[in-house]
């Protein structure tokens, strides 16, 4: 399949958004996440929620005004304004309903998504009705259990929905509608793309997933990410921070802050590459090092994978089994985590029988971690997170170990 290049999204007049490298904040911040975008030197993008989002508030804005808004302007869980061209305008006011269609741009992420149409069909509904998702062609519905979407529901993950309802809402409070619709979204080839993603595996059939946490798609390079997180470093040692974060995105990272109180030039967006954060500070040390993730992610640091990205390390649930035994689980809930779609449903399941899954996770990573940094003076602890930032596993910072791993 051959796109063309999308339409970039640009900010609003009040909000000019990201610049090249650096979604939502100035490039020439000393440290901490946005410093260390800034560094790469890479474009970000927008995630199929955000397009999504964007292509629903312009199909409802044209039932409720006869006009679509284009560009149409959102905003995003962390604040960015983006405005987004429309490729597809569809009105049908006699039927009730108005289609959008944006086309998503990744910037510099070699993303399996890039270039795809998404389209949201907006249909107006009874009042009372509320917002209602559908699953258009490309879009996948879930068929298994794991997720944290519903088995039968269309596949659009929780912020995206939060994102769509706001909207909408906005829109009908600013122009006098109900907020009550459907939102049917598709995308064009979804199902084809969806071959080239873990959709398939997970259980979700038909497409894509419309997906994002913070509608940024922040652009992947492994050596650009790698000499920002030594960077980052840097900067924090040179600051003479005493205490830094390893966090796998936005919501560990808020989750870090509001359990330690960091400044932002002691957080480093580890994203997948946990092994270049240990083995850098194995040269470079901070007396002390959180690590902070999503439970699947952090249970491959588990297991001993030091690159944790999705094409590269997969959750174990062997391992997890393993693990599970160890906190007292007999051999029906082993052999039921062993067999879970996801590492969430894994979790799950050793929770209703309280058996502390996260935790073992969290002290598994955690010798992981001590193991890489080979006795240096690093005391770690680690944080495991579900997808609303809550901690689900945790441990303690007990000092630094003079464990190696294995190997030479």
């Amino acid at each position: 399949m051959t796109t063309p290049d999308p339409p970039r999204a640009t900010g609003s007049a009040d909000n000019p958004g990201p610049s090249p490298g650096s979604p939502g904040g100035s490039p020439e911040a000393p440290g901490g996440r946005t410093a260390q975008l800034a560094r790469t030197g890479l474009r970000p993008g927008w995630t199929t929620g955000a397009c999504a989002t964007a292509a629903a508030t312009a199909a409802y804005t044209a039932l409720l005004t006869g006009r679509f808004p284009d560009p149409v302007a959102i905003t995003l869980p962390r604040g960015e304004t983006p405005a987004f061209a429309l490729a597809t305008e569809e009105l049908r006011p006699a039927e009730g309903r108005a289609a959008a269609g944006v086309v998503k741009d990744a910037g510099d992420d070699p993303d399996v998504t890039h270039g795809a149409l998404v389209r949201a069909t907006v249909r107006l509904l009874p009042p009372g009705s509320g917002v209602v998702f559908r699953a258009g062609p490309g879009v996948g519905t879930v068929t298994r259990p794991g997720l944290p979407l519903a088995v039968g529901e269309p596949a659009v993950n929780p912020v995206p929905r939060r994102m769509m309802s706001e909207h909408i809402a906005e829109v009908a409070a600013r122009h006098g509608g109900s907020g009550d619709v459907e939102i049917e979204l598709s995308v064009d080839h979804g199902e084809e793309i969806a071959r080239s993603t873990w959709n398939p595996r997970l259980g979700i059939l038909g497409g894509l997933s419309i997906l994002g946490t913070t509608g940024v798609v922040v652009p992947y390079s492994c050596s650009a990410w790698i000499d920002s997180i030594r960077r980052g470093i840097d900067v924090a040692r040179a600051a003479g921070r005493t205490h830094v974060a390893g966090c796998t995105g936005s919501t560990s990272e808020r989750t870090a802050v509001a359990e330690h109180g960091l400044p932002e030039d002691a957080l480093l967006d580890m994203g997948d590459f946990a092994g270049a954060v240990l083995k850098y500070l194995r040269r470079h040390p901070v007396p002390r090092l959180t690590i902070a993730g999503g439970f699947a992610k952090l249970s491959k640091l588990a297991a001993g994978h030091l690159d944790l990205h999705s094409g590269r390390s997969r959750v174990d649930k062997d391992f997890l089994a393993d693990l599970a035994r160890r906190g007292g689980a007999d051999e029906e809930l082993a052999a039921a985590v062993a067999g879970a779609n996801t590492g969430l449903e894994a979790l799950q399941r050793c929770a209703a029988r309280g058996v502390p899954l996260g935790d073992l996770v969290a002290e598994a990573a955690r010798g992981t971690a001590l193991g890489v940094l080979r006795g240096e003076p690093v005391t770690v602890d680690v944080l495991c997170i579900d997808r609303a930032g809550g901690v689900v596993g945790r441990a303690a910072p007990e000092g630094p170990s003079r464990a190696r791993p294995p190997g030479p």
